[in-house]
C-alpha cells in the first residue's frame, strides 16, 4: 500500500510543487525585467534632467556676461541673483543618482530660474523639442 500512497502523493503534490516553480520562474523574471525598464527610465530621465539643467546654466551664464558690473542697485542685486543660480546648478549632486534630495534641488533649481526670469523681465521658452533639433535657416 505504500507504493499506491507515494504515487498518489506524487500526483497530489505536483500541483504545489509546479506553482512553486512557476513562481520562482515568474519572480526572477519580473525582477530581471523591471531592472532593465527601471535603468532606461533612469538613463531617460537623468538625460533629460541634464538637458534642463545645461539649458539654465547656459541662460544664466549669458546673461551674467551680458550684465556689466555697475554701482546701480538693481544691477548688482541681478548679478548677485544670477551668481547665485550658476552656484546652485554648479552644485548640483550629479553624481548620486540615488539622492533623495534630487527632486527638492531641481524644484529649487527651477524656482530660483523663474526669479531670476522675474527680475530680468524675460519670458525665456525653456521648451525642448527632439523632432526639430538642429539649425534652420
Amino acid at each position: 500500500m505504500e507504493c499506491a500512497d507515494d504515487l498518489f502523493g506524487g500526483i497530489v503534490m505536483c500541483e504545489e510543487r509546479y506553482r512553486g516553480e512557476g513562481y520562482e520562474e515568474g519572480f526572477a523574471e519580473g525582477k530581471h525585467i523591471g531592472e532593465t525598464e527601471g535603468k532606461q527610465y533612469g538613463a531617460m530621465y537623468g538625460a533629460r534632467a541634464g538637458s534642463e539643467l545645461g539649458c539654465y546654466l547656459g541662460f544664466a551664464s549669458t546673461w551674467r556676461l551680458l550684465l556689466l558690473p555697475t554701482t546701480d542697485e538693481k544691477q548688482r542685486k541681478k548679478i548677485k541673483i544670477l551668481d547665485s543660480l550658476i552656484k546652485m546648478i554648479q552644485s548640483f549632486p550629479t553624481e548620486d543618482p540615488t539622492n533623495e534630495k534630487l527632486q527638492d534641488d531641481l524644484s529649487r533649481v527651477r524656482g530660483k530660474v523663474k526669479q531670476v526670469c522675474s527680475i530680468l523681465n524675460v519670458q525665456p521658452d525653456f521648451s525642448v523639442t527632439y523632432e526639430a533639433s538642429g539649425l534652420s535657416f
